[in-house]
């Protein structure tokens, strides 16, 4: 191979130098560089930037031919464009994707337009990039060519905040155990997670007040696993879709449980209050039904539904269940309450409520009907049961209503060993046991549903 070293190349006649021949090949090896003074043609130099790596965090003037990252972060950006000459090419990108919030301001030179304006352009769109080409005094500056980051997206995954914030792995759990916000800073995309796996429940109803009243009703239960949250065991109520959400602040509501009533007026339990989490609402369970009064004597509708009071001397028909799963959604969002016992005897037992699984146990002569069974879910990172039915009442001695799974709180009982209504466990959506005969302050009183919970989880790295 022959090699050739000299310091200039001039033309031996005229003012061109031809390199080889059509079809010949010029290697540049690596490292070496070249150095344009003067005026490159049929390159494909015009229309393109060589871009700066220093990033711009103040004002500054543009050089023809490269191309800035901007950073506004701190504020507003003045990029003064170099004076227009044909095929001149100027670039910009938005460093931090900030131009939305402080704008990127494009200032022509002296009388120079930017796109047939002679007055600034105003850069003001997340993740931006433009390259601008100077063709004439006519149009002046032109844009070329633009595009935005997300249109080249790398794997992104959902970033949140609020509540209790704990990890599993790679994945976020918020624990709200009162109201809050759940703020959305990035929604993620399908290469890396883009929705949530989430469990919304409402708070439990609280029991029928004096002398055998029902249990209340859980309150409703909704889950919804995501398909990026496979590393843990949903309810059987959770459908593997989950939900997307966006950038943005979503307010966090978690429904109290139902208040407890005293004796001696003989009363429906207090229904207890929704949860919601975006578009998922779980509603409060129902109130359980009391004995010897017909227009309470049903128990309350609700997620899930409150227990009958139980019938005895004479007092007319045997107080039916509330129904669960009112309003209705799908999945089930929980049962039916059980109805009262159909005895007019003494003892008599008041029906059990439903419970996210299970409806309500009905109530015998000689025992309250048990609460419903909740639903178990590990989206906290431990098995948990929760939205579980309160026991019914009873009247006389009999055996009382135990609470289901899942937060229910036992019934009451005065005659044959004295045991007071059991509350709703707190944050389970539990329903609070129904009430025994007594006197105020005692065993004729209802016992409170348990509050709600809201828990989310979505997967926040690899």
């Amino acid at each position: 191979m022959s090699e050739i070293k000299v310091n200039k190349i001039s033309p031996r006649s005229g003012t061109t130098v031809t390199l080889g021949d059509s079809g010949d090949t010029f290697t540049i090896p690596s490292g070496a560089t070249i150095n344009n003074q003067g005026t490159a043609t049929n390159f494909g130099a015009t229309g393109s930037a060589s871009w700066v790596t220093t990033v711009k965090t103040g004002d500054f003037t543009a050089v023809a031919g490269e191309g800035y990252f901007v950073n506004t972060t701190s504020g507003e950006i003045d990029v003064a464009l170099p004076a227009g000459t044909a095929g001149a090419v100027v670039a910009v990108k938005d460093y931090a994707k900030t131009w939305q919030t402080n704008n990127c301001i494009l200032v022509p030179n002296g009388s120079d337009k930017i796109g047939g304006l002679a007055d600034n352009a105003i850069l003001a769109e997340q993740g931006l990039a433009v390259t601008l080409v100077f063709v004439d005094s006519t149009k002046g500056w032109l844009v070329t060519d633009s595009g935005l980051q997300s249109e080249a997206p790398g794997i992104l995954y959902v970033a949140a905040s609020g509540g209790t914030e704990t990890t599993s792995g790679d994945f976020k759990i918020h624990t709200f155990t009162g109201p809050g916000t759940f703020t959305v800073s990035c929604a993620g995309n399908a290469q890396g997670s883009n929705k949530v796996s989430y469990m919304v429940v409402a708070g439990g109803g609280s029991g029928g007040a004096a002398e055998g009243g029902g249990g209340g009703g859980a309150g409703g239960f909704r889950e919804s696993k995501a398909p990026f949250c496979s590393p843990y065991t949903a309810s059987p109520l959770a459908p593997t879709d989950g939900l997307a959400v966006e950038a943005t602040a979503i307010p966090i509501t978690v429904g109290a449980g139902g208040a407890s009533l005293p004796y001696p007026a003989p009363t429906r339990g207090n229904a207890g209050s929704n949860s919601i989490f975006s578009t998922i609402t779980s509603a409060g369970g129902g109130g359980g039904g009391t004995s010897c009064n017909s227009p309470t004597r049903p128990g309350g509708n609700g997620g899930s539904g409150g227990g009958g009071g139980e019938t005895r001397g004479g007092c007319g028909q045997q107080g039916t269940g509330g129904s669960g799963n009112t309003p209705s959604v799908s999945p089930a969002q929980g049962k039916d309450g059980g109805p009262g016992s159909p005895s007019a005897t003494n003892p008599a037992g008041a029906g059990g409520g439903g419970g996210a699984t299970a409806c309500g146990q009905t109530g015998q002569p000689n025992a309250g009907g048990a609460g419903g069974a909740g639903a178990t879910t590990s989206i906290n990172g431990t098995p948990t049961a929760r939205a579980g039915g309160g026991g019914g009442g009873v009247y006389g001695p009999a055996c009382i209503g135990a609470g289901g799974t899942g937060g229910g709180g036992a019934g009451g009982r005065k005659a044959g060993g004295s045991v007071a209504a059991v509350a709703g466990t707190v944050n389970t959506g539990g329903g609070g046991g129904g009430a025994s005969e007594g006197s105020p302050g005692s065993y004729g009183n209802s016992a409170a549903g348990g509050s709600g919970i809201v828990i989310i989880r979505y997967k926040f790295q690899n």
